[in-house]
């Protein structure tokens, strides 16, 4: 099975953010303990005794919120890049990306959550039939989710997707309806949430210094990338 492991950055609701990103990790189910293992090992230089009571996350190591100040911002930026590497980049053969990418101002009238949401989807089940068509790797996937006030509405529409269909169709290789994890239990929820927030500073603030250490690793095949979806 593939798990996906998907966070946004942005809100939805903020009028001044012009942008709004999901974006997922996709891991092979049996991969996923040691890239725990690899993002266990950076948490460790901020707190060597406990590091699970450190969560990696974006904004706050960034910005040194929520008691990231503690630490030097040299030593906050060279994590989220190591994450991004250990996490990503370095293991791109078993790990793929996707994101939609939304400019709030180019949809009228659609919640772009929801229309992120649905382009994460499909791209994902694109990416499983590819997987049992070319490979002959039949998998199942699952979406996992950081807590959200839209997870209702997001195993609505995934059950939707299934039975009555998407834009481009139905989706097939779904084992179940989104599942919604506290980020700080799951160390694949936080990887998701630096990717979205490396992808966020590029498109929001022109500042791609995350970016750089992910951006070739999109869910592609035949020089045609599938995993990014921009909609500006």
């Amino acid at each position: 099975m593939y798990l996906l492991y998907v966070d946004e950055s942005g809100s939805a609701a903020d009028p001044n953010q012009q942008h709004f990103v999901l974006a997922g990790v996709s891991v092979f189910e049996r991969k996923t303990h040691w890239a725990e293992q690899r993002l266990n090992e950076i948490a460790c230089r901020f707190s060597p005794d406990k590091p699970y009571s450190i969560e990696l996350h974006g904004s706050p190591m960034r910005s040194g919120r929520d008691g990231c100040k503690a630490h030097a911002l040299p030593d906050r930026i060279n994590a989220i890049k190591d994450a991004l590497r250990e996490g990503v980049a370095n293991h791109s053969n078993g790990v793929h990306l996707f994101a939609a990418v939304i400019r709030k101002s180019a949809l009228v009238g659609e919640d772009p959550v929801l229309h992120a949401f649905e382009q994460l989807a499909s791209r994902f089940d694109l990416f499983l039939k590819r997987r049992h068509h070319k490979y002959r790797d039949s998998q199942r996937g699952i979406m996992l989710f950081d807590k959200s006030a839209t997870e209702q509405r997001i195993q609505t529409l995934a059950r939707e997707f299934k039975y009555e269909g998407h834009t481009w169709g139905k989706t097939a290789n779904f084992a179940e309806v989104p599942v919604f994890l506290d980020s700080k239990a799951s160390r694949l929820i936080q990887l998701a949430d630096l990717v979205a927030y490396s992808i966020f500073r590029k498109y929001e603030s022109n500042d791609d210094g995350f970016y750089n250490e992910i951006r070739d690793c999109f869910d592609s095949e035949g020089g045609v990338v599938h995993g990014l979806y921009e909609k500006l």
